[in-house]
C-alpha cells in the first residue's frame, strides 16, 4: 500500500497546489479591487477628523475657497519662462544684497563676502489660487497662494581673516500667501508705476543649510528654533500692513509721486502699557515711519520704567500721497540685551487729517494689524497731535476731500506775499545725485557721494570698479527756515572692498551755495570736481515751501 499513497500525494500535490494559487489570487484580487473602489468613491463628509485633515492641506485653495480662481495657466506660463525669469531673480538679490556685503566688510572683520553659486534651480513655484480685489482707488490688489518646492543651490563665501566660511542652502520649500498691489495705474506701459507685496500671514519656510560641509538642520533642536527665527524676521518686515516697494516706472516720466507736504508728527504720551518687565514696569519708546518709505524710522527716547510715559517730542516726515499712505507707530520695551519686546503698535491713514489743522488721536495699541487676528487683549493707549502741510505749489494740485478747508494765493497781492513767504518759512530741501563722470582714484576706484548738510551725512550706494557710476539718489533735508546763507558739501570717495592699505581716499569734491535755488526753487547742473583733473559729478537740488 505504500506505493499507492505516494501517488495518492503526488496527485493531491499536483491538483492541490494550482488550486490553492488560483483561489488565493483571486480572493488577493477581490480584496484590492474592493479596497481600491472604496478608496475612491469614499465621499468627504464620511472621514473621520483625522482623515480629513491629513487631506485637506494638499487641498488647492480654489477648491476651498470659491472667491479664488483656478490659475493653470500662469503655471504653465512661468514653467516656460522660469530659466529667465531664475537669472533675472538672481541678478537682482545680487544687486541688492552686494551694498549690505559691502557694509558687513566695512564694519566687520571681513575680508569679502560673494556668492560662488546662486541658482534657484529648475522647479519654479505654484500658484495655488489667484484673488483679485476690486477697490476705488488707481490700484490693482492680487492675493495669489504661492507653494514652492525648490531645488535652488546657493553657496555663499564668507572670508573671515582670510579663512573662507563657506553656507550653501538647499531644498527650499515655502508656502505663502503673499498680496501684490499693482499702484498707481498710469496712462504709460506697463500702466503701473511700482509693486508693492506685503504678507497676509506667517509664510512657512523650511530648508536645508550646511555650514563648511556640515548639516546644520541636524543639531538637536536648532532646526526648529531657525526656522521659527525665519518666519518672524520675514513677518516683522512684510506681514501687513508692511510692504516692500519695487519702482518699476523711471521717475522722469512722471509715474513715481514726488514729496507733496509734512507730516508734523508729536508723540505726546502713551496709558497703561504692558509689563514686559521683570519687576513689574517696561522701558517703552515709540518708532515712527511712513508707509512706501525706505527712510529710515523716528524714534523718541526711551522712558526708563515706565509705563505711563510722557514724550512731548516732535518729528517730521515727508509725504508723497496723503490719500493712500499711513503711518506706522510701534511702540518697545527697550532691551539692553537682546531683542526688543513689542508693546502694541496701530496705523492712522493720512486720508483722515485736513491740511494745515492739528489733529488729536487717541490710538488703541493692538499686537498687529492682521486680517486673521481679530482677539486682541488690551495693551493700552498712545496720544499723538497730527498736522499735515502741504507744499505751496502743491496745493492746487491736492485734490483731496478737505481741500476747500484752506486757499491758495489768487491775486497779485497775495502771489507777491507768497513770493515773498518762500524767503521766510520752512520747507522741504530735496538733494539728488544722479551720477558722476571720468573720477578716478589712485589705488582703486570704488566711488560713492557723500553729502554733508548742516553736519548730517548722507552717502549713496558704492559702484565697483567704474569711473562713471549712476547712483540715482535722493536724500532729503526738512528745515525749519530756508538755507540763504548755507552751502551743501558733496564728495566723491572711494573706498576698497577688499583688505589692504588706504581702504579710502578723495576723488574730489564740490560746495553749492543754497541762495540760487532758494531763490529759483531749483538748479540741476553738472559741477567740476575740486581736486579732481577731470571728474564732474551732477547734482538736482530743489526747494519746496510748507
Amino acid at each position: 500500500m505504500g506505493w499507492l499513497n505516494i501517488l495518492l500525494g503526488i496527485l493531491g500535490f499536483a491538483f492541490g497546489f494550482p488550486l490553492g494559487i488560483v483561489i488565493g489570487l483571486a480572493v488577493l484580487s477581490y480584496f484590492q479591487q474592493t479596497y481600491l473602489e472604496e478608496l475612491v468613491i469614499e465621499p468627504l463628509h464620511e472621514l473621520d477628523k483625522a482623515s480629513l485633515l491629513a487631506v485637506l492641506p494638499e487641498i488647492p485653495m480654489w477648491v476651498k475657497h470659491p472667491d479664488y480662481e483656478r490659475v493653470d495657466w500662469i503655471n504653465k506660463f512661468v514653467l516656460e519662462l522660469w530659466p529667465s525669469l531664475d537669472k533675472a531673480i538672481c541678478d537682482m538679490i545680487r544687486e541688492t544684497l552686494n551694498p549690505i556685503f559691502d557694509e558687513c566688510i566695512r564694519q566687520y572683520y571681513i575680508t569679502s563676502i560673494e556668492f560662488r553659486s546662486l541658482t534657484l534651480g529648475s522647479l519654479p513655484p505654484n500658484i495655488q489660487g489667484v484673488k483679485v480685489h476690486e477697490t476705488n482707488e488707481k490700484e490693482l490688489i492680487i492675493d495669489p497662494i504661492v507653494r514652492w518646492a525648490g531645488n535652488p543651490n546657493i553657496n555663499l563665501v564668507v572670508k573671515f581673516l582670510f579663512l573662507p566660511i563657506t553656507l550653501q542652502l538647499l531644498d527650499l520649500q515655502i508656502f505663502a500667501a503673499p498680496r501684490i498691489t499693482l499702484k498707481p495705474l498710469v496712462p504709460t506701459f506697463p500702466c503701473f508705476a511700482s509693486i508693492a507685496v506685503s504678507l497676509l500671514d506667517k509664510p512657512s519656510v523650511d530648508f536645508g543649510l550646511k555650514l563648511l560641509g556640515g548639516d546644520v538642520m541636524a543639531i538637536p533642536g536648532l532646526y526648529q528654533f531657525i526656522q521659527e527665527q525665519i518666519r518672524t524676521q520675514i513677518a516683522n518686515m512684510y506681514l501687513w500692513p508692511q510692504n516692500l516697494v519695487i519702482p518699476i516706472l523711471d521717475e522722469s516720466l512722471g509715474a513715481i509721486k514726488k514729496p507733496v507736504g509734512i507730516l508734523y508728527v508729536k508723540v505726546v504720551k502713551a496709558v497703561q502699557l504692558l509689563k514686559k518687565d521683570l519687576l513689574g514696569a517696561s522701558d517703552p519708546y515709540v518708532k515712527l515711519s511712513l508707509s512706501g518709505e525706505r527712510l529710515t524710522a523716528k524714534k523718541t527716547s526711551v522712558k526708563m520704567k515706565n509705563l505711563n510715559p510722557e514724550w512731548n517730542e516732535e518729528f517730521r516726515m515727508t509725504v508723497k500721497d496723503p490719500k493712500s499712505q499711513f503711518l506706522e507707530v510701534h511702540v518697545y520695551d527697550w532691551e539692553k540685551i537682546g531683542k526688543h519686546n513689542n508693546l502694541g503698535m496701530q496705523v492712522v491713514p493720512l486720508s483722515l487729517l485736513v491740511p494745515h489743522q492739528k489733529k488729536e488721536l487717541t490710538l488703541d495699541l493692538m499686537k498687529n494689524i492682521s486680517l486673521n487676528n481679530n482677539k486682541n487683549k488690551y495693551r493700552g493707549k498712545l496720544v499723538l497731535e497730527l498736522t499735515f502741510n502741504p507744499f505751496k505749489e502743491d496745493n492746487l494740485n491736492y485734490s483731496g476731500r478737505h481741500l476747500d478747508n484752506y486757499s491758495t494765493t489768487t491775486n497779485n497781492k497775495e502771489l507777491g506775499e507768497g513770493h515773498m513767504s518762500r524767503h521766510s518759512i520752512g520747507g522741504l530741501l530735496i538733494v539728488t545725485i544722479p551720477g558722476a563722470e571720468n573720477v578716478e582714484g589712485n589705488h582703486h576706484n570704488n566711488p560713492y557721494a557723500l553729502v554733508t548738510f548742516r553736519g548730517e551725512e548722507k552717502r549713496t550706494k558704492l559702484m565697483k570698479k567704474t569711473r562713471n557710476p549712476k547712483w540715482n539718489e535722493e536724500f532729503q533735508f526738512v528745515l525749519d527756515e530756508p538755507p540763504l546763507k548755507e552751502k551743501i558739501h558733496i564728495q566723491v570717495m572711494s573706498r576698497r572692498t577688499g583688505f589692504g592699505f588706504r581702504p579710502k581716499e578723495t576723488l574730489g569734491h564740490v560746495e553749492i551755495s543754497l541762495v540760487d535755488v532758494i531763490h529759483n526753487g531749483r538748479i540741476n547742473q553738472k559741477y567740476h570736481l575740486i581736486n579732481s583733473k577731470s571728474g564732474f559729478v551732477s547734482v538736482d537740488i530743489r526747494w519746496k515751501v510748507i
